[in-house]
């Protein structure tokens, strides 16, 4: 069940949330979602962290990537303030750690470690949606892209007591 904000109204979060939720009920579907979507979200920063921008000028190694991140912390803090910061530290995180990884071992590393990541991740969703015997959710909506990374937040607030 969504949560509700003061007022009992559903937001359309919680909309996104109750229909991203009737395609994820199996059980191991759901544990491969709460790994493979933060590994997913990580690969894609990372993907864009590696895109090559002029070393010369204002823009540094990972603009792409913040530029993504800022759009869409614009999206999750329009849904939710709590969802939008816990999104944003989860950004700022995996931010870090790419830049962490291109740091100490370079942009190939980290390039070939997003391609990697993201390819297994995706076999693993597909797999779990073999056993939820229901499609992916994207593919009816692009915009579930961007709830399965704060579904999983949201299900792990949910379990610290932390009302989003």
């Amino acid at each position: 069940m969504a949560a509700m904000h003061d007022d009992a109204l559903p937001r359309p979060i919680d909309r996104w949330f109750d229909s991203y939720s009737a395609d994820h009920r199996n059980p191991l579907n759901v544990r491969i979602h709460t790994i493979a979507v933060p590994a997913i979200l990580w690969s894609v920063i990372a993907l864009l962290w590696c895109i090559p921008v002029p070393v010369d000028g204002w823009f540094k190694p990972g603009v792409c990537a913040a530029f993504g991140m800022v759009l869409a912390s614009m999206f999750y803090f329009r849904a939710s303030r709590v969802l939008g910061f816990g999104m944003l530290a989860m950004f700022v995180a995996m931010g870090a750690a790419c830049w962490w990884i291109a740091s100490a071992s370079g942009m190939r590393t980290l390039l070939w470690a997003a391609i990697a990541v993201f390819v297994v991740a995706w076999i693993a969703q597909f797999i779990g949606h073999k056993y939820e015997g229901r499609k992916p959710s994207f593919l009816t909506d692009l915009t579930y892209l961007l709830i399965g990374p704060a579904w999983v937040l949201a299900k792990g607030l949910r379990k610290l007591g932390i009302a989003w």
